[in-house]
């Protein structure tokens, strides 16, 4: 029954951040107007706009015009969904649960933009390094310690080893290829990350991003020859890794 209920809220919270992934990139408010189809700017009633249910019995159309929802809708909700579950499997109704749900949130919105804008909007990265720094000296377990100055400490070294290595790798790919090889929102975005996670972590999502990443950006390199290739995504993904195998892999790495 708990699982349901925290699916749900997932849900819940899902079909809000499709919001910001629209809204966000296009300067747009996030409560005003209320949900409303892109192409006939109709507004969708609530009837049409629950989460996976709605999508599912409207096949993925507008009701009026019948213009195509991208699957993006129903995807981003069973993401949010999912990932709240895992994140209650391993941490239950704790403060670090409410913690990474937020984080979480976070990185599914950079995620989605980044991959359709090569955007990562400062408005989350900037402010959310902020807010894991003071999230970290209110609650020092996030950073496995157990005291304000030394949550403090580990979220601000956290912050600049994150950012530090993305931007150290941006420079020298810059000198290798002679043009930019990593953007300034990926510095911030790493930077959040460590702020949330500690310096540890930070270096293991640095290290696990390129496996996620490679893949992809080797067909899109060779097979659609394109340059430009959204690293965020797979900064965001190897982020939740850390999150909840993070001390596993660590542990693993450093006794083999």
């Amino acid at each position: 029954m708990v699982n349901l209920l925290v699916f749900i809220f997932g849900l819940i919270i899902g079909s809000f951040l499709n919001v910001c992934i629209y809204r966000m990139p296009r300067s747009e408010s996030l409560v005003f107007p209320g949900s409303r189809c892109v192409s006939c700017k109709k507004p969708i009633q609530w009837y049409d706009n629950i989460p996976l249910i709605s999508y599912v019995l409207l096949r993925g159309k507008c009701r009026h015009c019948k213009a195509k929802f991208s699957p993006r809708y129903f995807f981003v909700e069973l993401i949010t969904a999912a990932s709240f579950l895992i994140l209650f499997a391993n941490f239950k109704f704790n403060d670090i649960f409410w913690i990474y749900s937020l984080l979480v949130s976070g990185l599914i919105v950079i995620a989605f933009i980044d991959l359709e804008f090569q955007l990562i909007p400062d408005s989350i990265s900037l402010v959310g390094i902020f807010i894991g720094i003071i999230l970290s000296a209110i609650f020092p377990g996030l950073q496995g310690a157990f005291t304000w100055q030394i949550g403090l400490l580990n979220s601000i070294l956290g912050a600049i080893a994150g950012g530090g290595l993305i931007y150290l790798t941006g420079v020298l790919g810059k000198l290798a290829f002679k043009k930019d090889s990593m953007g300034g929102g990926d510095v911030k975005l790493m930077a959040m990350l460590g702020a949330f996670l500690g310096w540890k972590m930070a270096v293991l999502i640095f290290f696990l991003a390129p496996f996620f990443g490679a893949p992809i950006g080797i067909y899109v390199k060779f097979v659609k020859k394109e340059d430009i290739i959204p690293y965020g995504p797979y900064i965001s993904l190897a982020g939740f890794v850390a999150m909840i195998w993070g001390h596993k892999i660590l542990s693993l790495l450093l006794n083999s």
